[in-house]
């Protein structure tokens, strides 16, 4: 077989359309790492088998779009969150809506299973974690410390513990018996992103945005490594199941990182983009990624890396000294191992949660619902079977005695070396049947069998959905500048939407069909060489010339800042008048907080009103992100320095600080009002304004 000689550590395994509309979220199953679910704007839950591009099961009943999903332990719950705070636990054996949970009053953006139990944790916009009884529907606890979005939740392997990682730059420990914090963490300099036990040691990785995973040891509450090299923002960290080394997924690439001391065996470039969600099931890593409605998987083959060795990150190593290998993850354990109660005794495990849950009970609006109300929210739910097959394959034959042993997975195939005619295969593929009713075999072929799925196009519902094909086919790439203003519009497609995405997959200004061959309905002339060459420079030489002129503004700012400061490099930078200089300049300080001063914030905060009216959303993502700052830093100067009683005598200093806070409340109160009215609209983009409503709620209350 071909795949059997291939000496590839990396790989895409398929591509394929998983909702009409935007994909919002998506979770591997860590059981099996062979199911995955997707959600997204369309208020749909989509159940798929990774390697297959056939929806298995479409699960609805949700009325806003889908922000979080997750499976339980035994994959056969899937529990969903949406944009207004509704929880929704589906069973995927009956097919069937198993519990509706409301409580929280934001946007979902986290959820976790108790390892055992019928627990549930959740975390909202409005920085509250919450526990329920997946049974009663009540949530048991409420805990409450963070004071920005919480992104990410983790029960410890013995059930005790919850942690959670938050926007604010910090991690929590929170007990389950007692309701309360343990400790926190505070040593990440930007936002955690991700929280990860070790599955048998009392361990706590995380990852943030300030590039690093720091490793935290949960008998001495203290830090024990932190693990650099990663370029860009840490979006998912995985131990190995046998707890030895830590996996690592930022933006195109995996890290391989060990402890103690701090080193990083491997770094295994993939190109998943912003990568979602790691699993690991025979001996292979299991990455998913998602751009607009496309959902990618991706493999690393675990064999291939390395997992011992590498280079010392931190510590100085002797020429003449060999690097230590990595300890016995099994054996000689430094630290406590938990406690797993066996399987006879997990109802007695949850019993101490369940008796303290009696106790501090809360009654949310989830607890006086009538029975009719449950039979008319049943209803509204259900699950929708596309697959038959795969769905008795997956969910049904687990109540089955079965008298032969279990068939074990196989490992998914790496594709053939010679893989680039097939990769030219499928992009034209891809751009060939934008209609997901339309599978086309691709125009080019190799010779070579290839023993694996290919990436296919495919709807979940098997329905004609425009709303799926408009903005795949009218949103244009990603690229720095802001492209010139197309000369000509693409044929027989929908208006330019109002924001151009960040994340874009075709060209603006050329219309792809011109590049392929005809249909047979209209067979034209085939564009020549020189006709085709002149279709793709259309508007070249002025992207050229924008972007020569934007590199040497941005010297030119670059030697004010090395000469004066950042405050005069920003000045030279608004005088230029082009925004994309200015978001070039708050990129970078936005990563370094340390930069900004009060001075700062009045030169900002009008730009800021720009970025956030600006038709380009990763301008609009550079302002929330600035505002966020200003916000967190220094609305509490401001406000205090516009209520502290006046002085006696004269105070230059003081009335210069005072006037330079009336300036950014007033400037922050119309900001308020902007964010206000755009937190209203439907998707991602109304999400990230809810989130800064929430954080702007202060200013409700200020002078």
């Amino acid at each position: 077989m071909a795949a059997a000689s291939s000496t590839k550590i990396s790989w895409r395994l398929q591509e394929f359309e998983a909702h009409s509309s935007s994909v919002s979220c998506l979770a591997l199953a860590k059981s099996s790492g062979r199911l995955l679910a997707t959600g997204g704007e369309d208020c749909r839950v989509n159940i798929w088998a990774v390697s297959k591009a056939n929806c298995i099961m479409s699960l609805t009943g949700h009325k806003n779009p889908v922000e979080c999903v997750q499976f339980n332990m035994s994959e056969e719950q899937v529990v969903a969150g949406s944009q207004s705070g509704l929880i929704r636990v589906w069973d995927l054996e009956a097919a069937k809506s198993l519990r509706t949970l409301m409580g929280h009053k934001a946007n979902i953006t986290c959820l976790g299973f108790h390892p055992f139990g019928d627990f549930l944790a959740s975390s909202s916009m409005d920085t509250n974690i919450k526990l329920w009884d997946v049974r009663r529907k009540g949530y048991v606890f409420r805990f409450k410390g963070h004071t920005q979005a919480v992104r990410s939740l983790a029960f410890s392997p013995d059930g005790k513990w919850l942690a959670s990682a938050s926007d604010d730059n910090t991690v929590k420990l929170w007990d389950l018996v007692q309701g309360k914090t343990i400790t926190e963490f505070r040593s990440h300099t930007a936002a955690v992103n991700i929280v990860q036990f070790h599955p048998n040691e009392y361990l706590l990785a995380s990852g943030s945005s300030d590039r690093t995973v720091k490793l935290w040891d949960l008998e001495k509450f203290s830090m024990i490594g932190s693990l650099e090299g990663n370029t860009t923002p840490v979006r998912c960290v995985f131990f190995s199941p046998d707890g030895g080394c830590l996996y690592s997924g930022a933006t195109d690439s995996l890290r391989v990182f060990g402890w103690e001391p701090d080193r990083c065996f491997d770094v295994v470039p993939v190109g998943w983009g912003k990568v979602s969600d790691l699993a690991v099931c025979n001996q292979q890593l299991i990455g998913v990624s998602h751009q607009l409605s496309t959902v990618s998987t991706y493999v690393v083959d675990l064999k291939r890396v390395k997992k011992s060795g590498g280079s010392v990150i931190q510590g100085i190593l002797q020429d003449n000294q060999p690097l230590a290998e990595p300890r016995d993850p099994k054996g000689a354990a430094l630290r406590r191992n938990y406690e797993r109660p066996t399987t006879t005794c997990s109802s007695q495990r949850s019993e101490g949660v369940r008796q303290t849950a009696d106790a501090d009970r809360r009654s949310p609006e989830g607890e006086r619902r009538s029975p009719s109300e449950d039979e008319a929210d049943e209803k509204v739910s259900s699950a929708e079977i596309h697959n038959a097959e795969d769905y008795k394959e997956i969910f049904q034959p687990k109540n089955a005695i079965s008298r032969t042993p279990p068939k074990m997975s196989e490992p998914f195939p790496a594709p053939p070396e010679d893989d680039t005619i097939l990769a030219i295969g499928r992009q034209l593929k891809d751009m060939i049947s934008p209609f997901p009713d339309k599978q086309q075999a691709p125009p080019l072929a190799s010779s070579t069998p290839v023993q694996r799925v290919e990436p296919t196009v495919v709807s979940c519902a098997k329905r004609p959905a425009p709303s799926a094909i408009g903005p795949a086919s009218s949103s244009p790439p990603a690229s720095s500048p802001p492209p010139p203003q197309p000369p000509v519009a693409t044929a027989k497609s929908k208006p330019q939407p109002k924001i151009i995405l960040s994340t874009r997959n075709e060209p603006i200004g050329l219309n792809v069909a011109d590049f392929l061959p005809s249909s047979p309905n209209n067979r034209g002339g085939a564009l020549s060489d020189e006709e085709a060459l002149s279709q793709i420079k259309k508007g070249h030489d002025t992207m050229c010339v924008m972007l020569s002129s934007r590199h040497k503004n941005l010297e030119t700012v670059r030697a004010v800042w090395a000469r004066e400061d950042v405050k005069s490099a920003l000045d030279t930078a608004v005088s230029m008048n082009d925004l994309s200089i200015v978001v070039d300049i708050l990129n970078i300080i936005n990563l370094q907080p340390s930069l900004w001063k009060l001075d700062l914030c009045t030169t900002i905060l009008p730009q800021i009103d720009k970025l956030l009216q600006s038709k380009y959303e990763s301008y609009m993502q550079t302002g929330c992100t600035s505002l966020k700052l200003i916000m967190k830093h220094f609305w509490m100067l401001i406000s205090d320095t516009l209520k502290a009683t006046p002085s006696v005598g004269v105070d230059i200093t003081r009335e210069e600080r005072h006037q330079k806070c009336r300036s950014c409340c007033k400037q922050l109160k119309n900001l308020s009002n902007m964010v206000k009215n755009k937190a209203a609209q439907v998707g991602r983009h109304g999400s990230t304004f809810k989130e800064l409503q929430l954080i702007m709620a202060p200013l409700d209350d200020s002078l």
